[in-house]
């Protein structure tokens, strides 16, 4: 396995082990992943209803642009939807509109984008503080993402070209972009989960069929995508077991410091219990990766069971 994502798995395990606000449930582990076994695990498709497909470079840039700013969970509350969608369907088509209708966003025009550009591409209104701080952090994400593409002659499929197949060396450049810097901090150790770099990887193999600049070698070493919902979906499946004090806070509504125990903790033992329960599905005879699982918890979070429960929330510029 490659150095990267041994480093994320180690780290996770470590935190799970040495966790005080999240326990993983082990017992409940086998059960779980048996009752998964027995519903099927879906293939993960890419979903053209809400994403942009077109040419490679067209594509490449989309996906680009959209994992620099799939990020905001503790902010969406405060945003504007679009009808029936969550926040981040509502960014994922308001790029997929301009797409359409306007063509890409050019790297140039990255480079230099504002908060009020970000607020019209995204339907937002820089009235209320809060989506006005987002739609900042989605601008300095996008000029970053401008600055970065300029090493690469502004040419959106040059990354995966000078990745040449490996997630690995592709996290390990897009991780020079400051906001793609996904990496905690736990008991004085580093815990690294870089949810959006990985994303990107598995986003690009969906679009492009794992052909072309969606080909990584690596593929099957992605960890889950660490965020605020797979995590709920495990704990209300009663996989993952939260501090009472910090339960009662999540229910009452509370952000959760983005960078705490807490919040490292529901990441770094969310990602721990799907590395477990892919371990017991493979044990049972059902070959299936992280990514995939990933795939199938994140879709079942957007049920009305799951969506009617709180989760927590956090203003982090990683998931």
């Amino acid at each position: 396995m490659s150095t990267i994502f041994a480093q994320i798995r180690n780290a996770s395990r470590r935190v799970a082990r040495e966790a005080r606000f999240v326990r993983l449930q082990e017992a409940c582990v086998a059960p779980y992943a048996a009752s998964l076994s027995l519903q099927g695990l879906p293939e993960p498709v890419y979903d053209t209803e809400h994403h942009f497909r077109g040419s490679s470079a067209d594509t490449a840039a989309y996906l680009l642009v959209l994992d620099s700013v799939n990020f905001g969970s503790g902010y969406f509350p405060h945003v504007r939807k679009r009808t029936g969608m969550s926040g981040y369907f509502t960014v994922a088509t308001s790029l997929t509109d301009h797409w359409q209708q306007h063509g890409p966003l050019a790297p140039a025009l990255l480079r230099g984008i504002t908060p009020a550009r970000c607020a019209a591409i995204f339907g937002q209104s820089l009235d209320d503080p809060a989506v006005a701080e987002l739609m900042g952090l989605f601008a300095q994400a996008l000029r970053d993402l401008g600055n970065w593409l300029h090493t690469f002659d502004d040419d959106p499929l040059a990354p995966f070209a000078t990745a040449a197949g490996s997630a690995e060396h592709l996290i390990s450049l897009l991780t020079t972009m400051p906001l793609y810097r996904d990496v905690a901090r736990h008991h004085g150790g580093d815990v690294p989960l870089y949810k959006r770099a990985q994303l990107l990887v598995a986003d690009m193999a969906l679009a492009f069929g794992q052909q072309g600049p969606g080909t990584f070698h690596d593929l099957d070493d992605l960890t889950i995508f660490a965020d605020n919902l797979v995590p709920h979906v495990l704990r209300v499946d009663g996989v993952l077991a939260y501090d009472a004090d910090l339960l009662a806070r999540m229910n009452d509504g509370q952000l959760i410091e983005a960078g705490s125990a807490e919040e490292t903790e529901i990441r770094a033992v969310g990602l721990h219990a799907v590395e477990c329960v892919a371990d017991a599905l493979r044990a049972e005879g059902t070959p299936v990766t992280a990514r995939e699982l990933d795939y199938l918890l994140w879709h079942r979070g957007q049920a009305p069971h799951y969506k009617a429960l709180p989760r927590h929330r956090a203003r982090s510029v990683f998931y």
